[in-house]
């Protein structure tokens, strides 16, 4: 049995139908019993559980022999740097004495000790956690996700692509089917094999090509409006970001854009930008963020 959390989200999702796909039991954590509803007519198990509740949480663990593990993104109106530190202490509490065979966990490009630099932090802090109980854990770090231009559809459709990044900007980008395949691989490795592993998709892509992407299956003229980095933290407050938040994505959003160390030899998935463009505005694999 393989437990998977955040399965009503991009990533979680990819693992579940993954896993499933290949024939194995699973048994995905939700919150919302209309989506456990939909995960059971998929074939999966359900568990109405919030990862905040370490009791109910640990119950399921204890269900499983493997689990996916990912940190819900926390609401941005709230301090998200405190409240995603909860929900990793949770769940790395529920863990303890599961008896789980092997754990993965969902990481990310540039994680990194420190304070206040959102996930690059927190999801640090997670990995560092884990490697401190006394089940075999494997890290899937995770290039940028494509579905981090889905809230840009409106925006491109009307001929505009607001970005933080600089037109010309490479950056590691991934699209969740791939994350879902690279874990369902991780996950069904013997218990021994661990690990930090890098994902990406294909190629990197710069800012403009994104544009391109949108442009190309829009068949409309698409352009990059740059926001100084002075602006960033407003932009964020403008999207009902919490001053404690706006400024942990402001810091992160600099992170990543003042040279984040970047894998020479990373797992490549086989969704292209343009693909994945051409399917979030086709509609064929948008999913609920969780």
């Amino acid at each position: 049995m393989f437990i998977v959390l955040g399965a009503t989200g991009h990533v979680g999702s990819e693992v579940a139908n993954a896993l499933l796909a290949d024939g194995e039991s699973v048994t995905v954590v939700t919150r919302s019993e209309k989506k456990a509803r939909d995960w059971q007519e998929k074939g999966a198990n359900a568990a109405i559980v919030d990862v905040i509740d370490r009791e109910g949480l640990a119950a399921v663990f204890r269900r499983g022999k493997r689990a996916f593990l990912l940190n819900p993104p926390a609401a941005v109106s709230t301090d998200t740097d405190v409240e995603e530190h909860k929900t990793v202490q949770a769940i790395v509490a529920a863990l303890d004495g599961s008896g789980l065979e092997k754990v993965v966990v969902e990481s990310t490009y540039g994680a990194q000790p420190g304070e206040r630099c959102g996930d690059l932090n927190v999801l640090y802090d997670f990995e560092q956690a884990l490697t401190k109980l006394p089940i075999p854990v494997t890290v899937q770090r995770a290039a940028y996700y494509m579905s981090n231009w889905d809230a840009m559809l409106k925006p491109a459709s009307g001929g505009t692509l607001p970005s933080m990044f600089p037109e010309e900007f490479v950056l590691p980008m991934v699209a969740p089917a791939d994350l879902g395949k690279a874990a369902a691989r991780f996950l069904r490795e013997p218990p021994e094999k661990t690990g930090i592993h890098y994902v990406e998709g294909p190629q990197r892509y710069s800012i403009g090509e994104v544009a391109r992407a949108f442009s190309n299956v829009l068949e409309k003229p698409v352009k990059v409006a740059v926001i100084p980095r002075e602006e960033w933290v407003g932009a964020y407050r403008k999207l009902g970001f919490s001053e404690a938040a706006a400024r942990s994505y402001a810091r992160m959003t600099g992170a990543t854009l003042d040279g984040a160390a970047m894998p020479d030899h990373p797992l490549r998935g086989t969704t292209s930008l343009q693909t994945y463009i051409a399917g979030l505005i086709h509609g064929t694999h948008h999913v609920e963020k969780a």
